[in-house]
């Protein structure tokens, strides 16, 4: 099967979450109409047994694995030992359910953590396992690597065309925007909008505002993994990103402005600061013809009125 027909059964695993749900929202614009989700009620990725029974039962010809435990330093740094075992799970479930079940087409997500974490900038993809890891996120990343790996050897050894894309830091539509667990641009939206609505003059990010970090709109991350299976692509590692960085306080100055705040940052650097930089090298994709479209306004813009349509917002 070469090529993904509209009618093609496709399995998008984690369809509620950010991922999943840009999926779905992709896969229908383009045409697709034989998706096959299902909620966490009525299939338990941790369940082996379940996974594979319907995997067997379903046969869906494309599957997308986007259901994951994901979060910010803080619930990396706090909550490891869920981090590597629900992501662990997940994907050998998924992935060797698949085998199982004879499903030729995958594509695994992961992400950018996988990488060392001072290794050359921008990332290459051959510079996984070059080095150790950022110690925040490690039980994370080492689960991601592993589904890298998973997807390689049933390649390898059983001839499947399983992809992986390693997105950079991803926003948009359905993130988590809790204080606590969400990554940096939906807290700093979050903090942001609280801050503005209060009344308050000031502004307080973690960590020094020094960090690099390149940001990309979860539907440009949709787009690129469709693209892939559309593409026929048969095996490896491929980064999507927007190729471009900002400072955690430039980030946080776009916010302040499409939030409309008007007061200054302070900066605590009491709080970690993560990975000094972390660039993709997006030339794989953009070799292949495809690159991310959504800026960083722009999609911030998006962010920030999908926040505002939340009930608790």
């Amino acid at each position: 099967m070469d090529s993904l027909a509209k009618n093609a059964k496709i399995y998008v695993a984690g369809h509620r979450g950010m991922v999943g749900s840009a999926l779905v929202r992709n896969l229908v614009s383009k045409g697709y109409t034989n998706l096959l989700t299902r909620t966490r009620a009525e299939l338990d990725l941790l369940d082996q047994s379940a996974v594979r029974d319907f995997l067997e039962s379903e046969r869906p010809e494309y599957i997308f694995v986007a259901a994951a435990k994901v979060g910010g330093i803080y619930a990396n740094n706090t909550y490891g030992a869920d981090f590597i075992y629900e992501n662990l799970a997940v994907e050998t479930n998924v992935i060797n359910g698949a085998h199982r079940a004879g499903i030729e087409r995958l594509c695994f997500l992961g992400s950018s953590c996988i990488y060392p974490r001072d290794c050359p900038q921008p990332i290459k993809e051959e510079y996984l396992l070059t080095g150790p890891l950022e110690p925040t996120n490690e039980p994370y990343a080492i689960a991601k690597i592993a589904g890298v790996k998973m997807c390689e050897s049933y390649n390898r050894q059983y001839g499947r065309r399983y992809i992986s894309v390693m997105p950079t830091n991803l926003y948009g539509a359905n993130d988590n925007y809790d204080l606590n667990n969400s990554h940096v641009l939906p807290a700093l939206i979050r903090k942001t909008h609280e801050a503005k609505i209060r009344g308050e003059g000031e502004l307080n990010v973690w960590g020094s505002g020094r960090p690099m970090r390149e940001f990309l709109f979860v539907d440009d991350l949709a787009d690129a993994c469709v693209f892939l299976m559309e593409a026929a692509v048969n095996e490896g590692l491929f980064n999507v990103g927007t190729g471009e960085d900002v400072t955690i306080r430039e980030l946080a100055e776009t916010i302040m402005s499409v939030v409309g705040f008007k007061g200054r940052i302070v900066f605590d650097a009491s709080k970690p600061d993560g990975t000094p930089r972390k660039l993709l090298n997006v030339a794989r994709m953009r070799d292949l013809g495809w690159q991310a479209r959504t800026g960083l306004r722009d999609g911030i813009a998006q962010a920030y009125a999908d926040f505002l349509s939340r009930p608790e917002s």
